[in-house]
């Protein structure tokens, strides 16, 4: 498959609307040489000190520093100590954005993704983002990398999505009324994650 990776440009703008052009786009994971890829089908936005459920909410730390650097970058942390997740930086360099990958649907190296998942059905298998970083083999080791220049983790230009929904963000305790998570309706690969509700207490 012809290479056709995302250039900076693409990354550098307002962080909600990288999050909803990210869907349909292709996330490409090259392990040993080999490609493990899918449509990203599901995201959702995180910006600076006004965005209460963003890392860098409270300033820059040695944790978020990615996401204060240059956009197109990976931001990989580890959360409720069980897996990682993986995020896009976005905006110019100084300003705190990111965009977190949820879902993909699989299309390139899916028997690796069922070794790394086990066996699961191939619609879960990288559905929510620690199922997602699990199938594709993510960890702390990609945390900074440079996703337009990197061999070893890219996003491609995709597909167009058929129609693109927005909710408020999942399991956040903060900012519940942003509806900046995007996903492509009616798609069977996005997650089961149920949004955060303004309404909760």
């Amino acid at each position: 498959m012809k290479r056709s990776v995302i250039p900076r440009e693409f990354f550098c703008r307002y962080t909600p609307e990288v999050a909803s052009d990210l869907v349909g786009c292709r996330l490409v994971r090259v392990i040993r040489g080999r490609r493990i890829s899918g449509i990203v089908v599901e995201t959702e936005a995180y910006r600076g000190p006004k965005d209460p459920a963003s890392h860098a909410y409270r300033g820059k730390t040695s944790r978020n520093g990615v996401m204060f650097g240059p956009p197109g970058h990976a931001y990989v942390y580890f959360t409720m100590g069980m897996h990682f997740c993986l995020n896009v930086t976005t905006e110019p360099t100084g300003t705190p954005g990111a965009v977190l990958l949820r879902a993909i649907e699989p299309e390139e190296g899916i028997a690796v993704m069922v070794k790394n998942r086990g066996p699961i059905a191939v619609d879960r298998l990288a559905s929510g983002p620690g199922n997602l970083t699990k199938a594709l083999g993510i960890g702390k080791e990609l945390d900074g990398e440079d996703l337009v220049m990197s061999d070893r983790i890219f996003l491609e230009h995709g597909r167009m999505a058929r129609e693109i929904g927005t909710s408020p963000r999942v399991g956040v305790s903060a900012g519940r009324s942003t509806r900046w998570r995007f996903f492509e309706r009616g798609n069977r690969f996005v997650s089961r994650g149920r949004p955060s509700s303004p309404q909760n207490p």
